[in-house]
């Protein structure tokens, strides 16, 4: 895999903060001084890089994690405002009390119950670090280390990542390359790769906290939700599913068509019950192929987003654990109770303990491939 000099990293990630100067006084984008994340963990410099498209939507994206910092979009006067939650230091990602902001997880996101699956007959321990469960790869997964990062262009970040044979207890030497670019469609377009030397488990996600009001605002409960799924797999107390797939009709589960985030959240229904709110994978109804598997909107920015995929599963997680404690990027607040939103698309969580569920697994000579593209325009 291609690596860049630290030295040349930083350069180009400065040059862009540079250039993004200019469009702050035309649009009032406040762009993040890369000096911000400079740091050394590891051996390795954290960098943050920006990218832009050509209709001025910018991102900010460091190899810390392989993060989303931040990305700029217009609402529906034409102002640019940053839709995802985050820190504005390296520092405070490390110290955040939520871990995961914008952040790539893996080598499997999501839960696999006990951190315990068996393989080729073969029974593995993973960390743990969720209760008694394996959570997002772990204490040490893919959002706690540092990626070689690659600026290919004004819109697009390749990072890549070498997870060792043993590494949070998964087998085999696994390469990751994962390229963020932002298109003239106003779509945030994130590509996965991966291949490995020893059968193993794969499943990488985004998770991003938006909130299309605006990072730092108060509630998600006014968005208006839809998901492109029938189904869902209901969950046992440890928010571990049970294997069955249960049907979204007649329940809160719903969101075939467009409801409020907040309008069924508190309602006395047992999956809701169990995770504090929406914390569900839902299954989608297209099974094969890139397809749209949600969109949502604030009413007040007016802003819509659409999530496309090719992956089984969509997890919406309604923000049901956000406490107050970590402070919004302008400093003039704390991200509180749900708060912002994330919508991780995904195959179905601890997939490798059910027969029923979508194979995880990744074989040496085989390539993971997976796409996850976040499309941004203005609810008519």
């Amino acid at each position: 895999m291609k690596k860049l000099k630290t030295l040349a990293i930083v350069m180009a990630a400065l040059m862009v903060v540079a250039c993004g100067s200019e469009e702050k006084k035309e649009s009032g984008i406040a762009i993040i001084p890369a000096e911000n994340f400079q740091k050394n963990i590891g051996g390795k410099e954290v960098v943050l890089m920006t990218i832009k498209n050509n209709n001025g939507l910018t991102a900010q994206i460091t190899n810390y994690g392989a993060r989303l910092v931040s990305l700029w979009v217009p609402d529906k006067d034409g102002k640019f405002i940053d839709v995802v939650q985050g820190q504005n230091t390296i520092d405070s990602y490390m110290n955040a009390y939520e871990l995961y902001y914008g952040a790539t997880v893996g080598r499997y996101a999501n839960r696999i119950a006990n951190g315990q699956f068996t393989l080729d007959g073969e029974e593995y321990q993973l960390d743990i670090n969720d209760g008694e469960n394996h959570l997002h790869g772990g204490s040490k997964g893919f959002f706690t280390v540092v990626w070689d990062a690659e600026q290919v262009s004004d819109n697009t970040v390749r990072l890549a990542y070498r997870a060792m044979d043993g590494e949070m207890g998964y087998p085999g030497n696994l390469d990751v390359v994962l390229n963020y670019s932002l298109d003239d469609d106003n779509t945030l377009r994130i590509t996965y790769e991966a291949e490995t030397d020893k059968p193993t488990i794969v499943n990488l996600s985004h998770h991003s906290y938006f909130n299309l009001s605006g990072a730092g605002k108060e509630t998600i409960n006014d968005h208006m939700l839809k998901l492109y799924a029938s189904n869902f797999t209901p969950t046992d107390e440890n928010l571990i599913p049970t294997g069955e797939i249960w049907t979204v009709y007649d329940t809160p589960m719903d969101f075939t068509e467009f409801h409020a985030i907040g309008d069924r959240v508190e309602e006395d229904y047992e999956p809701l019950v169990i995770a504090g709110g929406y914390d569900h994978n839902w299954v989608l109804d297209q099974a094969d192929g890139v397809k749209v598997a949600a969109e949502i909107y604030s009413p007040e920015s007016g802003i819509l987003m659409t999530v496309y995929t090719d992956e089984p599963g969509i997890q919406f997680y309604g923000g049901n654990f956000i406490n107050g404690t970590d402070r919004t990027k302008d400093g003039n607040g704390t991200h509180g109770f749900r708060s912002a939103f994330c919508l991780e698309t995904q195959n179905f969580p601890d997939a490798p303990n059910h027969e029923n569920f979508p194979s995880a697994v990744l074989r040496p000579g085989e390539k993971y491939e997976r796409v996850c593209y976040y499309a941004f325009g203005i609810k008519k």
